[in-house]
Parts: structure tokens; C-alpha cells; sequence
């Protein structure tokens, strides 16, 4: 009988969290009750309810539209670390989407200083490290997303560290949006894209050709090619890869198809996140629990996939150094 491995004791990190999507349904449902506002249509019991990737994006807005505050932000981000830091992760990416921020209400200045001031407490109580990435919304259009990277070129934080885009990959052609990641590379940030979810290897191709990203938001259909696997090895790009939420979502029928270790038997950087993780059931502790048992991986693999994602992480040297000294 095979033992499986406590991956609890394991230093975490995760690159690909967004935000609004870490928002768990009882906290929901407590800004519902804050806001007197009906939830029903997409959570029920202690669940988000949807079937399909459009009927999450709305329920993913109906959460996002309950956070109204300085204060409701400061609440999430502080949670979401909190509850991240208790699975031994240390080091956190959040995507952060100035276009919820608008809709719900907030001030671009409040919903950066809310957030902060989370991140900052947990921090405090935790040690965990945090920073954000602005994120365009692709279904927007290209001028709603150029407008998210001149946000994020003005450094409207300390904390904004990166850019990238999100929402729904099947939108548009790649290159509509090669200007928004023109203006943020050119004011240093670090550059990440979703390509290659619901979409096919052409639009992982897509993006390495007119993003020229280091690192890609899950980017596993490029298994279905092998020079492009291939392409992304050589290259160095740095795949955030969120299991979890592949098998949710359907892009994989089940564990044991996912292209996570092959992917990383060819060479390629992966690294293992949560996406939005109430909405699949997930936490950057169960991705690194499911790759252990999926794959054999025993600690010193796990932690090498940690150190891959620090190493790929938007941070200055020191604070690298610090997380990297973590690990030994």
C-alpha cells in the first residue's frame, strides 16, 4: 500500500488568484446580508451553483459586486491570505480588476488601499508575502484593457507589481490587445496572460507571439502540440497552472489526464495555482495535495515547483532572496 505524502508541511506559493474569485460563499453571503442583497441565483447552501464558464463569470460578478468598501476589500484579501497562510503557503499573487472596482463602486485609490491594507494584515499575522497584478478584462474589448495597463504603468500602488489579462479567452484576436501589454511592459511591470484555457494551443502561440509574456495563466492546452511545448521550454515562460479549475471547468475530463507532469517532464516551468478557488472547490493546499497523489511527487518536487514559482515571481531581489531562504 502506497503511503501518501503529507503535503502539509510543504512551502506554497501561488501565482494565479483572483481576487474577487477567492471570495468564499459564506463571506458572500455575510456582504449580502451587510448590503441586503439576494444571492440565490448563484449560491446555494454553502456553495457557488453554475454549469458552464459564462454562468460563472456571472456568478463570479455577483460575488465581485458585494465588495463595496475600502474596508469589504481589506476583509477579502486579509481572509483569502489568512486561510492560505494556515496551508504553509508564503508567497501569494492576487489579480486585481480596477474594472469590478469601478462597478461596484470604489475609487480606483480605495480599492488598491483596501486591498493593501488586507494584504498588510495578514502579513502582520501571518508572515505571508503578497502582490498585486492589475488584470484587463478581455470580453471588455481592447480599449477597456488599455485602459487597465496605462492604470497600472502610473504605479497606483507599491504593491502593483504586474500586468495581465483575464476574462474570456475565446474573445477577439490576442494581438487587438498587443498595445495594453506594450504600455505596461515599457513602465517595467511583469507581464502574464491567459491563453491556452478554454482555447487551443493557437492561442498560446498567439500570445508568445504578440505578448511576449514571461509567464502564461494556465497555458495547458499547448500540450496538444508538441512543438509548442517545445517552444514554451525553450523559451522559459513559466506557466501558472491551476489543475483544479482545468478538471472544473471540463477542460480535462479528470486528474489523471492533465498535462501538468507531462508538461513538466518536457522541460517546461509549472507551477501550481487555485484560480478562483471556492468556485472549484479548491486551495493552493489541495493543487499541491492532487499533484502529490496524481504524480508520485515526493517533497523536495513539490518544493522545486515552489521555487519555481518564487523565481517567477513579480518581486524585487531581496524579497525574493527572502522567500527563497525560506525553502531551505
Amino acid at each position: 500500500m502506497t503511503v501518501k505524502l503529507d503535503t502539509a508541511t510543504i512551502r506554497k506559493a501561488e501565482l494565479h488568484c483572483h481576487i474577487e474569485g477567492a471570495a468564499s460563499p459564506s463571506l458572500v453571503k455575510a456582504q449580502a446580508r451587510k448590503y441586503n442583497a439576494d444571492v440565490s441565483g448563484f449560491i446555494s447552501g454553502d456553495a457557488y451553483v453554475w454549469s458552464d464558464f459564462t454562468e460563472f463569470l456571472t456568478a463570479y460578478d455577483g460575488a465581485a459586486s458585494l465588495f463595496r468598501s475600502e474596508e469589504d476589500y481589506a476583509l477579502l484579501a486579509r481572509t483569502y491570505l489568512e486561510e492560505i497562510a494556515a496551508e504553509n503557503a508564503i508567497y501569494a499573487e492576487i489579480f486585481v480588476s480596477p474594472d469590478h472596482a469601478v462597478a461596484a463602486g470604489l475609487s480606483h485609490s480605495a480599492y488598491f488601499d483596501g486591498l493593501a491594507e488586507g494584504i498588510s494584515q495578514a502579513r502582520a499575522s501571518s508572515g505571508i508575502e503578497c502582490r498585486m497584478i492589475i488584470v484587463g478584462i478581455r470580453h471588455l474589448g481592447a480599449e477597456k484593457v488599455e485602459a487597465a495597463a496605462r492604470l497600472a504603468a502610473t504605479r497606483p500602488h507599491p504593491l502593483i507589481t504586474g500586468f495581465g489579462m483575464a476574462g474570456e479567452e475565446r474573445f477577439g484576436q490576442v494581438a487587438d490587445f498587443a498595445r495594453a501589454f506594450d504600455i505596461a511592459r515599457d513602465a517595467g511591470l511583469g507581464i502574464t496572460i491567459h491563453a491556452g484555457e478554454l482555447a487551443g494551443p493557437e492561442s498560446v502561440r498567439a500570445a508568445l507571439d504578440h505578448v511576449r509574456p514571461s509567464r502564461l495563466g494556465h497555458g495547458v492546452r499547448a500540450i496538444e502540440d508538441t512543438a509548442l511545448v517545445q517552444r514554451i521550454a525553450d523559451e522559459g515562460v513559466v506557466l501558472e497552472v491551476c489543475p483544479g479549475s482545468n478538471l472544473a471547468l471540463n477542460v480535462f475530463p479528470d486528474i489523471s489526464s492533465h498535462p501538468f507532469d507531462r508538461l513538466r517532464r518536457a522541460g517546461v516551468k509549472v507551477t501550481l495555482s487555485s484560480d478562483d478557488p471556492p468556485h472549484f472547490a479548491s486551495s493552493v493546499g489541495r493543487e499541491y495535495r492532487m499533484a502529490a497523489d496524481a504524480w508520485g511527487y515526493d517533497a523536495p518536487e513539490l518544493t522545486a515547483i515552489t521555487r519555481t514559482a518564487i523565481e517567477a515571481a513579480f518581486v524585487d531581489a531581496q524579497t525574493r532572496a527572502n522567500l527563497l531562504g525560506q525553502l531551505d
